[in-house]
């Protein structure tokens, strides 16, 4: 019996992690993980991952981790720091010792680094711009076997990130509709995830993006029409001007909302994504908006996150 070709997996206990390792084993690897420990209960499905304790700071860690892989997915990355360096040590210099350990043991493997659309304007924040130096140091050190992927906003069951959307949908008699003009792209976590994983088996060196069946993306007053429907109410869509929204956002930070990281990433009108950016050979998208909006309120609710 042929055994199955080792995928090294970093920020398997993450949201999109905990799917990647049900994306790579479906694709038929065998997955290994880097953790600092197990998560209990196991986020992973019916898949038991090979894990390797540690973390990106840990050398010896990484380069078991890394040994005779076939693929590595570098899923791993800070979202929350105190300041630019803090970013930049888990993003970009976590990013640096990993290469340099698959430059050893895994010479051949392909290298996918799950980074943002965020980097896209690393200009907007200090986790745009560690993104972006992540992507630029995994291609300077590996070259065409670094794939970069670049997902816009990531939703779906697990999410604590959107989680706000759904909740101030449940609760609030008005949802603020930040921008009449401003445009987000949007994937599920389960085609996000298959996609990723099947790039680990077809590598496409180079930078892409991924979204859903609406690259060109959607905007606030649909994401939040989507998400009201999700949970079964109508609260009104209330225009904000634009002289309000500096404001509104010092309001979320100070309510502890919205990070001031986050606040310029969200406000950004050009989220949306050419055809031409996307990755090549991709899996068929399989959740649209309403769809897929819906079976998070549900699992929301499944888990207690919303009442």
């Amino acid at each position: 019996m042929t055994s199955r070709p080792i995928a090294a997996l970093t920020g398997a206990t993450g949201f999109l992690g905990a799917h990647l390792v049900q994306a790579l084993d479906a694709a038929g690897f065998s997955v290994r993980v880097l953790a600092r420990r197990e998560p209990s209960p196991p986020g992973w499905g019916e898949v038991r991952p090979e894990v390797i304790p540690g973390d990106l700071s840990d050398p010896d860690a990484l380069a078991r981790l890394v040994e005779g892989a076939k693929a590595v997915v570098h899923a791993a990355g800070a979202i929350k720091a105190d300041d630019l360096a803090g970013f930049m040590r888990v993003n970009r210099d976590g990013t640096v010792d990993l290469a340099r350990a698959c430059r050893v043991g895994a010479p051949e493997a392909p290298f996918v680094l799950v980074s943002s659309l965020a980097a896209r304007q690393p200009e907007l924040s200090a986790y745009a711009a560690s993104k972006r130096a992540g992507e630029t140091v995994a291609v300077e050190l590996l070259g065409e076997r670094a794939t970069v992927i670049r997902p816009p906003a990531i939703y779906g069951p697990g999410d604590r990130e959107t989680l706000a959307i759904f909740r101030a949908a449940a609760t609030s008699p008005l949802l603020p509709v930040l921008s009449a003009d401003a445009r987000m792209a949007l994937v599920h976590v389960e085609d996000a995830a298959r996609t990723v994983a099947a790039l680990a088996l077809a590598p496409a060196p180079g930078v892409w993006a991924l979204a859903d069946s609406r690259p060109e993306g959607y905007g606030w007053r649909e994401i939040l029409a989507a998400a009201a429907a999700a949970v079964g109410r109508g609260p009104a869509l209330v225009p904000v001007p634009a002289w309000a929204l500096p404001g509104l956002a010092r309001i979320g930070v100070a309510a502890g909302l919205l990070s001031r990281e986050k606040v310029g990433e969200i406000l950004h009108k050009d989220w949306a994504i050419r055809p031409e950016d996307l990755a090549p050979g991709a899996p068929p998208v399989r959740w649209s908006l309403d769809e897929g909006f819906a079976a998070t309120a549900d699992w929301y609710r499944r888990a207690g996150w919303l009442g």
